[in-house]
Protein backbone atom coordinates (compact mmCIF):
# COMPACT_ATOMS: atom_id res chain seq x y z
CA UNK A 1 0.00 0.00 0.00
CA UNK A 2 1.10 3.16 -0.56
CA UNK A 3 3.46 5.20 1.86
CA UNK A 4 4.16 1.82 3.52
CA UNK A 5 7.51 0.03 3.82
CA UNK A 6 8.70 -3.08 4.44
CA UNK A 7 12.00 -4.76 3.38
CA UNK A 8 14.27 -7.64 4.87
CA UNK A 9 17.72 -7.42 5.45
CA UNK A 10 20.66 -9.37 7.53
CA UNK A 11 22.09 -7.75 10.73
CA UNK A 12 25.68 -8.13 11.86
CA UNK A 13 24.36 -8.99 15.50
CA UNK A 14 22.95 -12.21 16.21
CA UNK A 15 21.54 -11.00 19.33
CA UNK A 16 17.49 -10.16 19.73
CA UNK A 17 17.97 -5.99 20.36
CA UNK A 18 14.49 -4.76 19.29
CA UNK A 19 15.58 -1.08 19.47
CA UNK A 20 18.62 0.71 18.11
CA UNK A 21 19.72 4.15 16.93
CA UNK A 22 22.22 4.81 14.59
CA UNK A 23 23.74 7.59 13.10
CA UNK A 24 25.67 8.08 9.37
CA UNK A 25 26.86 11.23 8.56
CA UNK A 26 27.22 12.37 5.01
CA UNK A 27 29.81 12.12 2.87
CA UNK A 28 31.10 15.92 1.42
CA UNK A 29 32.77 13.41 -1.27
CA UNK A 30 29.53 11.30 -2.25
CA UNK A 31 29.03 11.14 -5.97
CA UNK A 32 25.44 11.31 -5.15
CA UNK A 33 25.13 14.32 -2.61
CA UNK A 34 22.60 16.87 -4.35
CA UNK A 35 23.76 20.35 -4.08
CA UNK A 36 20.36 20.99 -2.24
CA UNK A 37 19.41 22.81 1.34
CA UNK A 38 15.82 20.46 1.49
CA UNK A 39 16.16 17.71 3.53
CA UNK A 40 13.46 15.23 2.71
CA UNK A 41 12.95 11.88 5.15
CA UNK A 42 11.70 8.79 4.63
CA UNK A 43 10.90 5.49 6.25
CA UNK A 44 11.83 1.96 5.80
CA UNK A 45 10.23 -1.10 6.78
CA UNK A 46 11.56 -4.56 6.73
CA UNK A 47 10.63 -8.10 6.94
CA UNK A 48 13.03 -11.29 6.08
CA UNK A 49 14.59 -14.46 7.48
CA UNK A 50 16.73 -13.16 10.29
CA UNK A 51 20.64 -13.33 9.11
CA UNK A 52 23.87 -11.90 9.72
CA UNK A 53 24.94 -8.77 7.83
CA UNK A 54 21.57 -7.03 7.54
CA UNK A 55 21.78 -4.01 9.60
CA UNK A 56 25.59 -3.27 8.10
CA UNK A 57 24.35 -3.70 4.09
CA UNK A 58 21.47 -1.18 4.93
CA UNK A 59 23.71 1.45 6.53
CA UNK A 60 26.21 1.38 3.71
CA UNK A 61 23.92 1.56 1.45
CA UNK A 62 22.38 4.53 3.06
CA UNK A 63 25.70 5.79 3.41
CA UNK A 64 26.46 5.65 -0.26
CA UNK A 65 24.10 8.46 -0.80
CA UNK A 66 25.00 10.02 1.96
CA UNK A 67 22.16 9.94 3.69
CA UNK A 68 21.45 10.05 7.35
CA UNK A 69 20.02 7.45 10.06
CA UNK A 70 17.19 8.83 12.28
CA UNK A 71 16.26 5.93 13.84
CA UNK A 72 16.27 2.25 13.50
CA UNK A 73 14.19 -0.05 15.70
CA UNK A 74 14.11 -4.45 15.08
CA UNK A 75 12.93 -7.00 16.23
CA UNK A 76 13.79 -10.69 15.65
CA UNK A 77 11.20 -13.81 16.10
CA UNK A 78 14.30 -15.78 17.55
CA UNK A 79 17.57 -15.99 18.53
CA UNK A 80 19.21 -17.04 15.25
CA UNK A 81 16.99 -18.28 11.65
CA UNK A 82 13.50 -16.36 12.99
CA UNK A 83 11.95 -13.85 10.97
CA UNK A 84 13.58 -10.29 10.86
CA UNK A 85 11.57 -6.89 11.36
CA UNK A 86 13.16 -3.34 10.43
CA UNK A 87 11.74 0.00 10.56
CA UNK A 88 14.42 2.78 9.10
CA UNK A 89 13.95 6.43 9.17
CA UNK A 90 16.33 8.34 7.36
CA UNK A 91 17.06 11.92 5.85
CA UNK A 92 18.36 12.62 2.78
CA UNK A 93 19.21 16.26 0.74
CA UNK A 94 17.10 16.18 -2.33
CA UNK A 95 15.64 12.74 -1.80
CA UNK A 96 12.40 13.19 -3.74
CA UNK A 97 14.49 14.12 -6.81
CA UNK A 98 16.17 10.75 -6.70
CA UNK A 99 13.82 8.30 -5.04
CA UNK A 100 12.94 6.24 -7.84
CA UNK A 101 16.78 5.35 -8.59
CA UNK A 102 17.41 4.91 -5.02
CA UNK A 103 14.52 2.21 -5.04
CA UNK A 104 15.83 0.71 -8.09
CA UNK A 105 19.19 0.45 -6.60
CA UNK A 106 18.10 -1.13 -3.42
CA UNK A 107 16.24 -3.72 -5.42
CA UNK A 108 18.98 -4.30 -7.10
CA UNK A 109 21.58 -4.71 -4.59
CA UNK A 110 20.57 -4.92 -0.83
CA UNK A 111 17.18 -6.08 -1.32
CA UNK A 112 17.95 -8.94 -3.90
CA UNK A 113 20.77 -10.05 -1.98
CA UNK A 114 18.49 -10.67 1.43
CA UNK A 115 15.29 -11.73 0.31
CA UNK A 116 13.54 -8.80 1.11
CA UNK A 117 10.10 -7.80 0.93
CA UNK A 118 10.30 -4.17 1.54
CA UNK A 119 8.52 -0.73 0.62
CA UNK A 120 9.54 3.06 1.11
CA UNK A 121 7.56 5.95 2.20
CA UNK A 122 8.77 9.58 1.55
CA UNK A 123 7.79 10.73 4.62
CA UNK A 124 6.58 14.28 2.77
CA UNK A 125 3.70 12.77 0.94
CA UNK A 126 0.61 12.23 3.54
CA UNK A 127 -1.36 8.90 3.67
CA UNK A 128 -4.66 10.07 1.85
CA UNK A 129 -7.35 8.19 4.20
CA UNK A 130 -11.07 7.42 3.42
CA UNK A 131 -13.46 7.19 6.40
CA UNK A 132 -16.66 4.80 6.28
CA UNK A 133 -19.37 5.30 9.24
CA UNK A 134 -22.98 4.06 9.89
CA UNK A 135 -24.85 6.68 12.33
CA UNK A 136 -22.30 5.94 15.17
CA UNK A 137 -20.27 9.28 15.53
CA UNK A 138 -17.85 8.74 18.49
CA UNK A 139 -14.88 7.04 16.23
CA UNK A 140 -15.64 9.19 13.19
CA UNK A 141 -15.62 12.70 15.44
CA UNK A 142 -12.49 12.01 17.42
CA UNK A 143 -10.11 11.17 14.30
CA UNK A 144 -11.89 14.20 12.52
CA UNK A 145 -10.76 16.50 15.53
CA UNK A 146 -7.65 14.99 15.95
CA UNK A 147 -7.20 15.43 12.00
CA UNK A 148 -8.54 19.42 12.36
CA UNK A 149 -5.60 19.74 15.56
CA UNK A 150 -2.76 17.92 13.27
CA UNK A 151 -2.58 15.23 15.59
CA UNK A 152 -2.79 12.32 12.76
CA UNK A 153 -0.47 12.87 9.75
CA UNK A 154 -2.41 11.93 7.17
CA UNK A 155 -4.92 13.67 4.16
CA UNK A 156 -8.38 12.75 5.03
CA UNK A 157 -10.30 12.65 1.94
CA UNK A 158 -13.77 11.99 2.35
CA UNK A 159 -15.91 10.20 4.36
CA UNK A 160 -18.88 8.05 3.35
CA UNK A 161 -21.98 6.78 5.05
CA UNK A 162 -24.88 4.04 4.54
CA UNK A 163 -26.87 6.82 6.14
CA UNK A 164 -27.58 10.54 6.01
CA UNK A 165 -27.55 11.72 9.64
CA UNK A 166 -23.73 12.67 9.74
CA UNK A 167 -23.60 15.12 6.94
CA UNK A 168 -23.78 18.49 8.83
CA UNK A 169 -21.42 16.97 11.45
CA UNK A 170 -18.74 16.12 8.86
CA UNK A 171 -18.88 19.22 6.61
CA UNK A 172 -18.38 21.24 9.47
CA UNK A 173 -14.99 19.95 9.66
CA UNK A 174 -14.37 21.14 5.96
CA UNK A 175 -14.50 17.19 5.17
CA UNK A 176 -16.60 16.32 1.60
CA UNK A 177 -19.68 13.65 2.68
CA UNK A 178 -21.41 11.00 0.03
CA UNK A 179 -24.40 9.00 1.36
CA UNK A 180 -24.49 5.86 -0.41
CA UNK A 181 -27.48 3.51 1.17
CA UNK A 182 -27.03 -0.41 1.01
CA UNK A 183 -29.55 -2.57 1.12
CA UNK A 184 -29.27 -6.49 0.29
CA UNK A 185 -30.43 -5.41 -3.32
CA UNK A 186 -28.03 -3.54 -4.11
CA UNK A 187 -24.85 -3.97 -1.91
CA UNK A 188 -22.67 -5.11 -4.83
CA UNK A 189 -24.04 -2.04 -6.97
CA UNK A 190 -23.02 0.13 -3.56
CA UNK A 191 -19.97 -1.54 -2.93
CA UNK A 192 -18.73 -0.30 -6.79
CA UNK A 193 -19.55 3.28 -6.00
CA UNK A 194 -17.94 3.43 -2.71
CA UNK A 195 -14.50 1.69 -4.50
CA UNK A 196 -15.19 4.41 -7.19
CA UNK A 197 -15.42 7.28 -4.53
CA UNK A 198 -12.79 5.87 -2.47
CA UNK A 199 -10.27 5.85 -5.52
CA UNK A 200 -6.84 6.96 -4.67
CA UNK A 201 -7.09 6.97 -1.21
CA UNK A 202 -4.05 4.79 0.50
CA UNK A 203 -6.32 3.38 3.39
CA UNK A 204 -9.47 3.32 4.32
CA UNK A 205 -11.18 3.28 7.99
CA UNK A 206 -14.08 2.11 9.57
CA UNK A 207 -15.11 3.98 11.89
CA UNK A 208 -18.38 1.83 13.14
CA UNK A 209 -19.50 1.21 9.32
CA UNK A 210 -22.05 -1.31 10.31
CA UNK A 211 -22.09 -3.15 6.59
CA UNK A 212 -20.12 -6.16 6.26
CA UNK A 213 -17.59 -5.94 3.01
CA UNK A 214 -17.61 -8.55 0.76
CA UNK A 215 -14.61 -10.40 0.01
CA UNK A 216 -13.86 -8.71 -3.30
CA UNK A 217 -14.34 -5.08 -1.90
CA UNK A 218 -11.47 -6.46 0.63
CA UNK A 219 -9.50 -8.16 -1.99
CA UNK A 220 -8.97 -5.03 -3.69
CA UNK A 221 -7.36 -3.14 -0.57
CA UNK A 222 -5.52 -5.67 0.50
CA UNK A 223 -4.15 -4.40 4.16
CA UNK A 224 -5.26 -1.28 3.19
CA UNK A 225 -8.49 -1.40 5.64
CA UNK A 226 -9.08 -0.44 9.65
CA UNK A 227 -11.96 -1.82 11.40
CA UNK A 228 -12.72 -1.14 15.22
CA UNK A 229 -14.41 -3.56 16.80
CA UNK A 230 -16.36 -2.98 20.01
CA UNK A 231 -14.85 -6.06 21.21
CA UNK A 232 -11.68 -7.57 22.98
CA UNK A 233 -11.02 -10.32 19.95
CA UNK A 234 -11.10 -12.73 20.03
CA UNK A 235 -14.16 -12.71 22.43
CA UNK A 236 -17.47 -11.97 20.96
CA UNK A 237 -16.67 -11.67 17.36
CA UNK A 238 -20.02 -10.24 15.20
CA UNK A 239 -23.11 -8.61 16.59
CA UNK A 240 -23.72 -6.59 19.87
CA UNK A 241 -21.05 -7.91 21.76
CA UNK A 242 -21.52 -5.74 24.95
CA UNK A 243 -25.16 -7.63 25.37
CA UNK A 244 -22.44 -10.60 24.96
CA UNK A 245 -20.32 -9.79 27.43
CA UNK A 246 -23.01 -8.93 30.02
CA UNK A 247 -24.69 -11.45 29.85
CA UNK A 248 -20.88 -13.63 30.46
CA UNK A 249 -20.50 -11.93 33.29
CA UNK A 250 -17.20 -10.62 32.08
CA UNK A 251 -15.19 -8.31 34.75
CA UNK A 252 -12.86 -6.73 31.75
CA UNK A 253 -14.34 -5.09 28.04
CA UNK A 254 -12.58 -3.87 25.38
CA UNK A 255 -11.83 -3.00 21.86
CA UNK A 256 -10.09 -4.21 18.85
CA UNK A 257 -8.51 -2.27 15.99
CA UNK A 258 -7.23 -4.55 13.07
CA UNK A 259 -7.27 -4.98 9.43
CA UNK A 260 -10.15 -6.43 7.50
CA UNK A 261 -9.76 -9.75 5.85
CA UNK A 262 -12.52 -11.46 3.63
CA UNK A 263 -13.13 -13.52 7.17
CA UNK A 264 -15.58 -11.49 9.49
CA UNK A 265 -13.41 -10.27 12.98
CA UNK A 266 -10.28 -12.30 12.03
CA UNK A 267 -7.52 -10.34 10.41
CA UNK A 268 -4.24 -8.81 11.65
CA UNK A 269 -4.88 -6.92 14.88
CA UNK A 270 -3.03 -3.82 15.26
CA UNK A 271 -3.91 -1.85 18.95
CA UNK A 272 -6.09 -3.45 21.41
CA UNK A 273 -7.30 -2.05 24.95
CA UNK A 274 -9.63 -2.67 27.83
CA UNK A 275 -11.59 -1.17 31.05
CA UNK A 276 -12.51 -3.21 34.12
CA UNK A 277 -16.06 -3.39 34.99
CA UNK A 278 -18.47 -4.82 37.79
CA UNK A 279 -21.59 -6.90 38.04
CA UNK A 280 -23.25 -3.60 38.77
CA UNK A 281 -22.95 -2.51 35.18
CA UNK A 282 -25.55 -2.80 32.59
CA UNK A 283 -25.62 -3.43 28.71
CA UNK A 284 -25.95 0.60 28.28
CA UNK A 285 -23.39 1.28 30.29
CA UNK A 286 -20.76 -1.20 29.03
CA UNK A 287 -21.50 0.25 25.45
CA UNK A 288 -20.59 4.16 26.99
CA UNK A 289 -17.42 2.64 28.47
CA UNK A 290 -16.51 0.79 25.34
CA UNK A 291 -16.64 3.49 23.03
CA UNK A 292 -14.12 5.61 24.64
CA UNK A 293 -11.89 2.47 24.13
CA UNK A 294 -12.84 2.21 20.46
CA UNK A 295 -12.15 6.03 19.61
CA UNK A 296 -9.17 6.05 21.13
CA UNK A 297 -7.89 2.22 20.41
CA UNK A 298 -8.82 3.34 16.37
CA UNK A 299 -7.15 6.71 16.77
CA UNK A 300 -3.43 4.84 17.86
CA UNK A 301 -4.28 1.90 15.09
CA UNK A 302 -4.39 4.78 12.66
CA UNK A 303 -1.67 6.81 13.52
CA UNK A 304 0.55 4.06 13.38
CA UNK A 305 -0.35 3.04 10.44
CA UNK A 306 -0.07 6.58 8.41
CA UNK A 307 3.24 6.91 10.19
CA UNK A 308 4.39 3.58 8.77
CA UNK A 309 4.83 2.06 12.22
CA UNK A 310 2.77 -1.96 11.56
CA UNK A 311 4.29 -4.57 9.35
CA UNK A 312 1.73 -7.31 8.41
CA UNK A 313 3.48 -10.90 9.26
CA UNK A 314 0.53 -13.43 8.28
CA UNK A 315 -2.41 -12.56 11.01
CA UNK A 316 -0.35 -11.05 12.83
CA UNK A 317 1.37 -7.85 12.92
CA UNK A 318 5.12 -6.27 14.28
CA UNK A 319 4.41 -2.34 15.98
CA UNK A 320 6.90 -0.37 16.20
CA UNK A 321 5.31 2.45 18.49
Amino acid sequence: MAGYVLFLIGRTMSDNTTTATASIKSSKTSQNVLSTDVIDTATLLIKCRDQAGIVQAVSEFIHRYGANIITLDQYSTAHEGGQYFMRLEFALAGLSEIIDNFEASFAHTVAKRHNMTWRLHNNAIKTKVGILVSKFDHALLDLLWRHQRGLLDCDITCVVSNHPDLRQAVENFGITFHHVPVTKDNKADAEEQIHTLMAGNDLLVLARYMQILSSDFVKRWPMQVINIHHSFLPAFVGADPYRQAYEKGVKLIGATAHYVTAELDQGPIIEQDVHRVTHRQGVAELRAIGRDIERNVLARAVNWHVQNRVIVAGNKTVVFN
